[in-house]
């Protein structure tokens, strides 16, 4: 069966760091772009980082380059997201997703407040 669990959101205060894991089943992480994207209350999906399948490639929204960094075990067929120095506007449901067919997770939630 395909599929992605996202786990590792929580309560976090402002300044303080969380790391997201995505585990994939079904088919190789390493084989695919993969995103972060996020869906705040009440607002749209924005996407946050990508990864290319070889891996060598990343890319940042500008609301968090410089502060999230994106990553990938291939031997755990797990993909990964470090924020640090959150911010109350990086409140929102985390999703993985395997670029080009769409597939998402069901979320995490990330809430930074104090």
């Amino acid at each position: 069966e395909v599929q992605l669990v996202e786990s590792g959101g929580g309560l976090v205060q402002p300044g303080g760091s969380l790391e997201l894991s995505c585990a994939a089943s079904g088919f190789f992480v390493s084989s695919y772009a993969m995103s972060w994207v996020r869906q705040a209350p009440g607002k749209g999906l924005e996407w946050v980082s990508r990864i290319n399948s070889g891996g060598d490639m990343l890319s940042y929204a500008e609301t968090v380059k410089g502060r999230f960094f994106i990553t990938r075990d291939n031997a755990k067929n797990t993909l990964y997201l470090q924020m640090n120095s959150l911010k109350p506007e990086d409140t929102a449901v985390y999703y993985c997703r395997r670029d080009g067919i769409g597939q998402r997770g069901q979320g995490t939630q990330v809430t930074v407040s104090s």
